[in-house]
C-alpha cells in the first residue's frame, strides 16, 4: 500500500508533466556581451571614436544628473520650517525633472553604441559632486548645496556641448543644450529666489528711504 508521500509525489509529477518548456530557465550565468568603455558600432553616421567620446563625456553627466536628483530627494523629505510645504513639492517636481533627465542621457548614450552607468556604487565613484551629510541641514545649506551641485553640472554640459558640436555629433549637442542645460537653468532660478533675503509682510520702508526709493 502506498504511503501518503509517494501519493503527494506522485501527483506533484502529474501536475508537473508536460511543463518543461514553460519553466522559467533560473541561475543563468554568462560572460558581458558588451563591456562597459566598448562601442558596438551603430549606423548612425558618427565615426566610433566620436560616439566613445561623447558617450563617456554623457557618462559624467549622468552620474551628476543621478547624484543631484537624489540630493533633490533627499532634501525633499528632510527639509523643515515654516516653507517645508512649498520646498517640499517643489524639491520633488525638480527630482522628478531631474528624472527623466537620467533616462534621456542614458537613452543617448546606447543609442551610441555605448553603455550607461547605472548601478549605484558606480555612481558614487564616478560623480563630482561632492557627497552631503547624512543627517538634516538648514533650508538655506540644502538650498546652497543643491546650487552649487547645478553650477558644477552646467559647467561640464556646457563644455562638453560645444566638444559634441565639434565633433559634429549633433544628437548629444542637443541633448546638453536642450535637455540637461535649460532645465538646470529654469531649476536654478527657481531655487535661487528663495535665497533672496526680503521682507515676508511688510515693506522694509527704512531702507527704501535711505535708498531713495
Amino acid at each position: 500500500m502506498a504511503s501518503k508521500t509517494d501519493k503527494r509525489s506522485a501527483t506533484y509529477n502529474q501536475l508537473e508533466s508536460g511543463t518543461e518548456r514553460s519553466r522559467p530557465i533560473l541561475h543563468q550565468n554568462a560572460r558581458e556581451i558588451q563591456p562597459y568603455g566598448k562601442i558596438a558600432k551603430l549606423p548612425i553616421a558618427l565615426d566610433e571614436k566620436v560616439c566613445a567620446a561623447s558617450a563617456e563625456n554623457l557618462n559624467q553627466v549622468l552620474a551628476d544628473t543621478i547624484t543631484l536628483r537624489d540630493l533633490y530627494k533627499k532634501h525633499h523629505w528632510q527639509v523643515a520650517g515654516h516653507t517645508f510645504y512649498q520646498l517640499h513639492l517643489l524639491f520633488d517636481k525638480h527630482h522628478n525633472e531631474q528624472d527623466e533627465l537620467v533616462d534621456t542621457i542614458a537613452e543617448r548614450i546606447q543609442s551610441l553604441g555605448a553603455i550607461s552607468l547605472a548601478m549605484a556604487a558606480d555612481i558614487a565613484e564616478t560623480s563630482i559632486i561632492p557627497r552631503p551629510p547624512r543627517g538634516r541641514e538648514e533650508v538655506p545649506a540644502q538650498i546652497s548645496r543643491l546650487l552649487e551641485a547645478h553650477e558644477l553640472l552646467l559647467k561640464e554640459a556646457r563644455t562638453m556641448a560645444r566638444q559634441a558640436a565639434e565633433a559634429g555629433d549633433d544628437g548629444t549637442n542637443d541633448v546638453l543644450v536642450s535637455d540637461v542645460i535649460r532645465t538646470n537653468e529654469l531649476q536654478v532660478w527657481f531655487l535661487a529666489e528663495h535665497l533672496v533675503d526680503v521682507p515676508v509682510v511688510r515693506a522694509d520702508e527704512a531702507k527704501a528711504a535711505s535708498s531713495g526709493g
